[in-house]
């Protein structure tokens, strides 16, 4: 991958990245730590990765940096997050988006991952498996729990009108 080569990556693929690792940590500034680190690695790994490869490498990249600082911070959560983080207070709301929001938040690590890159990224199974590190069964029961899951919250008595 050369300099153009590079430079054309992260115009297409910094909005994609930016929204898949928001999305699973809900902090903006940390969001572009990683981010930022992500690109740091492609660009001292861009002689080694081909440009076909660049977005996979990219995401790859950012995920493995993702799981990286959430194992970090695990231990820093406070009081007030882990109210929010549990789901403690239920609150009625008429918006589908957020309901789904609220329940995405609420799936397991990994299949909050794979939820994300498959119905928001639009990636493949087999990509996911490259991303996650997983096998491609594995990324489609860990989607199909999380899609059970998603689907049963959206319809429980608390979040209807």
């Amino acid at each position: 991958m050369n300099i153009s080569e590079y430079n054309n990556c992260v115009d297409e693929h910094s909005d994609g990245v930016f929204r898949f690792i928001l999305k699973n940590i809900k902090e903006t500034d940390a969001a572009n730590d990683i981010v930022q680190d992500s690109f740091m690695k492609l660009w001292i790994k861009r002689k080694e990765v081909n440009v076909a490869k660049g977005k996979s490498y990219l995401f790859t990249t950012a995920y493995h940096t993702m799981i990286d600082y959430i194992r970090k911070n695990s231990r820093n959560i406070s009081i007030e997050n882990q109210e929010y983080l549990h789901g403690e207070t239920h609150n009625s709301y008429s918006d589908l988006k957020e309901i789904l929001s609220i329940a995405v938040d609420k799936l397991p690590e990994i299949q909050r991952s794979v939820i994300l890159l498959r119905d928001y990224e639009g990636y493949s199974y087999e990509e996911i498996g490259e991303i996650t590190n997983l096998k491609e069964s594995q990324v489609k029961v860990y989607i199909y729990r999380a899609r059970l899951f998603l689907k049963k919250f959206i319809v429980s008595p608390e979040y209807v009108i």
